[in-house]
This record gives C-alpha cells, sequence and structure tokens, in this order.
C-alpha cells in the first residue's frame, strides 16, 4: 500500500526501530540548549533527526491534547531588489508537528486529530497575500498498527485552500508508526514521515518545498 511499509531489518545499533543518537557534547551549545529530553528512546532519536531545523518542546498541550513531542518550523522566502529592505513577493510556510505515544491507535483518534488541526489552523493561521502553505502533522507511536487505522491514513489528504488559493493553503497530515515491528502508515502528504521511519536512512526528497528544505538538515 502507498504509504505503508513493513520490514524486519535492524540498524546498525542492532535494535529494531531505533538509531544511534548523536554526541550531544559534538553538537554547538546553541543546538543543545533547545533540544528537551523526552525520556522515550524513540522520541529522543526522532528529535536527532529534527532539532537542525525544528525547533522542539516536551509534555505540549493544545485544546485539552497533550502530546510527548511537539515541533514547530517557520520558513520566510522573499525577494529582492537591489538591497534587503527593498524585498517584495514575501512567503511565508509553516510545519506544526504533534507525536505522542499511545496504546492502540484508532480511527476515532485519528479523526479527532484531523479536527484538531483544523483548529490549530484557525488560531494559527493568518490568511494573507504573504501565507504560501501551513503543514499541521500529527503522529502515533505505539506498538503495532491496526488494519483498519491503515486503510484509514493510506491515501488520506486533506488539503484546504485559503480564499481560492489566493492566501496560499493548508494541509493536514497523519502518521502511526510501530517503531519496534518497523511498521508505518502516512497520508499522502505527510512528507515528514521519514524522520520517523528510523530504520531506514532519508531518502532524496520527493515532497514539498518545506519537508526537502527540512531534510537538508537532518543527519
Amino acid at each position: 500500500m502507498a504509504g505503508h511499509d513493513s520490514s524486519g531489518s535492524e540498524d546498525d545499533g542492532g535494535k529494531p526501530g531505533t538509531a544511534p543518537r548523536h554526541d550531544h557534547e559534538e553538537l554547538p551549545a546553541e543546538i543543545r540548549e533547545r533540544v528537551p529530553d523526552y525520556d522515550d528512546e524513540y522520541l529522543d532519536r526522532v528529535s536527532d533527526r529534527l532539532m537542525y531545523s525544528y525547533d522542539l518542546e516536551t509534555d505540549y498541550a493544545v485544546d485539552g491534547e497533550r502530546f510527548d513531542l511537539y515541533a514547530e518550523m517557520r520558513m520566510r522566502n522573499q525577494k529582492q531588489f537591489l538591497h534587503p529592505a527593498l524585498s517584495y513577493a514575501d512567503h511565508e510556510t509553516k510545519e506544526y508537528l504533534f507525536a505522542r505515544r499511545v496504546s492502540t491507535p484508532t480511527v476515532g483518534e485519528l479523526e479527532r486529530l484531523v479536527d484538531l488541526g483544523h483548529a490549530v489552523v484557525d488560531e494559527r493561521v493568518e490568511g494573507d497575500e504573504q501565507h504560501y502553505g501551513t503543514d499541521v502533522t500529527f503522529v502515533l507511536v505505539s506498538d503495532r498498527v491496526p488494519e483498519e487505522v491503515v486503510e484509514f491514513v493510506d491515501g488520506f489528504r486533506d488539503r484546504t485552500l485559503l480564499k481560492f488559493g489566493y492566501y496560499g493553503h493548508y494541509e493536514v497530515n497523519l502518521i502511526v508508526v510501530a517503531p519496534e515491528p518497523e511498521t508505518m502508515v502516512a497520508s499522502e502528504a505527510a512528507g515528514i514521515a521519514d524522520a520517523f521511519r528510523l530504520w531506514e536512512p532519508v531518502e532524496p526528497p520527493k515532497e514539498g518545498f518545506l519537508s526537502r528544505f527540512a531534510k537538508r538538515f537532518w543527519r
């Protein structure tokens, strides 16, 4: 199925679903200070892939829902005429990522998270000519991925144009991953999924601009 993968291979460390962590003493101090300790080996290693391009938090709450990992990235692209002060064609892109451990993921929980994604956009996205795109991605980490969840997430896409695209667009994405059996299902536009597929190296990007930019900094 598109977006769904399963493999039995182990990583270099000999343990499924994990990848060697960076030696934090080798990282610049400004990066070390911004990376929280997730008290979760898998999420710690995910944060190693995200920390170069995302602001990270732990134990994050939004609209009554709590998440073990929260990541945010903002970018502004602009064209300049002779001098930086004379800029035009400014475009802003954003990504909000929410991840948490669950006992067993369900379709009902995923549907609730999709609704939450729309609420996040309503609260945080200003509809104007400078807004290019926003991704809101939810990740559920569990011991297994039920078949009904695979069927719901596989091929799922929720893309909304703002003012017929004049104010850009936003996308709600879903990812469900079981690190130990090395199984994942991701919705169609969830370009950030490779950051959670620790048993494989990051592949050359094929998705949107925002996640292509992020992968330049993943290790």
